[in-house]
């Protein structure tokens, strides 16, 4: 489909008033965030559409913006798209930069073209182009916003499995919330690197913050103590509450050959124990 010549003259044409048209548009809009996106930056950035904008209408690919002619235009959205959902815009806000380009568009169109037939077609032809334009930046956006919650879920993943080295040899390992497969890896992951990196032969896993503790949780501990057994360090699983020794023996999870203690406390007693070292009370006088 070839370009109409009224809608490529009235992107390129007269652009300085095609853009302060524009600006002012985006400025008296009620979805403008003024707390996260000043007028200069709003002008660099319509700037910059624009100049990538005409262009691409020009080459005539108007029905596919996902055509090479489109590229520039594409990675001015993507950057705006990106950068907007990292400062916190809503999907709404940020479609609102292309679609607001519709009223100033329309108007040089209308002052353009003098025959009522062909400013409906050409009216038609800018809404199809800028409505794609605008679904563009949500789909980038979307993408923008699960990138960065998916790199948050990671960060509080390593966060909530912090391995502490409690004594010359041993380190402990408290867990909190949910054991699942794939915190069961990165608890593995973290555990195994702190005892190679201190040299511990012994890791206390407190399991006090966990719920619940079903056949699939055991499976995920005895993994990870197996894990560190193969690394030269022994474990000693903390934490065990009545309900939870009730559920291990009733699902009849084998625990064999690996010591349990009803607290931290008590684990790092037995863990000091075989250092070498023994707790005792000082004595006042």
């Amino acid at each position: 489909m070839s370009t109409p010549l009224p809608l490529a003259q009235a992107v390129t044409q007269d652009s300085t008033a095609l853009l302060d048209h524009w600006l002012t548009t985006q400025l008296n809009a009620p979805t403008l965030r003024r707390d996260l996106v000043s007028e200069s930056t709003l002008r660099k950035e319509s700037q910059a559409f624009l100049a990538a904008l005409g262009p691409a209408v020009a080459s005539g690919q108007v029905s596919n913006i996902h055509a090479s002619e489109w590229e520039g235009v594409r990675a001015v959205l993507d950057a705006l798209s990106e950068s907007r959902a990292q400062q916190g815009f809503t999907p709404g806000e940020v479609a609102t930069f292309v679609l607001s380009f519709k009223q100033p568009l329309f108007e040089q169109l209308r002052v353009a073209i003098g025959n009522a037939d062909q400013l409906v077609g050409e009216l038609w032809n800018a809404t199809t182009l800028l409505d794609q334009l605008g679904l563009y930046t949500i789909e980038v956006y979307q993408r923008s916003r699960e990138a960065i919650i998916e790199r948050q879920r990671q960060e509080m993943l390593e966060l909530s499995t912090p391995v502490v080295k409690l004594w010359e040899g041993v380190v402990a390992l408290p867990l909190i919330g949910t054991l699942d497969s794939e915190r069961t890896q990165v608890v593995m992951e973290t555990l195994l690197e702190r005892i190679i990196e201190t040299g511990s032969t012994l890791a206390i896993i407190d399991i006090t913050g966990v719920p619940t503790v079903d056949t699939l949780v055991a499976q995920h501990l005895l993994r990870t103590v197996s894990a560190a057994q193969l690394m030269g360090a022994d474990c000693i699983i903390s934490g065990i509450r009545p309900q939870i020794a009730q559920t291990i023996v009733h699902l009849g999870i084998d625990l064999a050959g690996v010591t349990t203690k009803a607290t931290l406390a008590d684990a790092l007693q037995v863990a000091l124990a075989r250092r070498g070292y023994s707790v005792a009370r000082a004595s006042r006088n």
